[in-house]
């Protein structure tokens, strides 16, 4: 996939998050978007995914059979994000289950397969209320890298990771995602993104 963002501003209410942003992101590449608490980069996420819109500007998205409708895109991309609740009555199985029913996981893997990759077995039938914040966070990356698409969109990764889970995260990043375009947004932690190759800063399209 690509993305191809033209002259691109939003706002909310009087204040502008970001204006005149122009990005492409080529296929297969990493990029990281970096910058303070509040300066926009989640904002910008929730665009690329098509969350949000634009309040000036265009984004635009090609694969290889052609250009994809931004309504259309969420079938491409899976995102992970600390903000992004999940069912909390559901078990941890019910919960990879579910997500199943909705993509399609790589290397044709199983609910099963997904809970194990996890690291999280031993709390198959937990439910996710009463699982830690670290917990959580590891299961989202969990679906969010496991998912068979092309585009991956990660907001601060690592939140609420110990130092094993950053290994285990980076590992999953390595093994599974190797060919795949990802978008990821940071407070200048180096670690969360030291596979990027490319790395911007909100701050100037403010």
């Amino acid at each position: 996939m690509e993305i191809s963002i033209h002259n691109a501003a939003k706002r909310y209410l009087h204040d502008w998050i970001f204006r005149n942003l122009s990005l492409h992101v080529g296929h297969g590449e990493r990029i990281v978007v970096l910058g303070p608490n509040g300066s926009g980069k989640s904002t910008l996420l929730q665009v690329i995914s098509g969350q949000l819109t634009l309040t000036e500007g265009e984004i635009q998205y090609t694969c290889s059979s052609g250009k994809i409708a931004v309504d259309s895109v969420f079938r491409k991309l899976s995102y992970s994000a600390p903000y992004l609740e999940l069912i909390e009555e559901f078990s941890l199985i019910e919960c990879i289950e579910f997500h199943c029913k909705f993509k399609v996981m790589v290397n044709g893997f199983s609910p099963e397969d997904v809970l194990k990759i996890s690291g999280l077995e031993k709390s198959r039938d937990k439910v996710l209320r009463n699982f830690s914040s670290g917990m959580k966070q590891r299961l989202k990356l969990t679906l969010a890298i496991l998912s068979d698409v092309e585009l991956l969109l990660l907001d601060e990764p690592c939140s609420n990771l110990d130092s094993d889970a950053i290994a285990w995260y980076h590992g999953m990043i390595n093994k599974f995602a190797s060919n795949r375009n990802i978008v990821v947004c940071s407070n200048n932690l180096e670690y969360e993104y030291s596979y990027c190759s490319r790395s911007l800063n909100i701050l100037q399209w403010k």
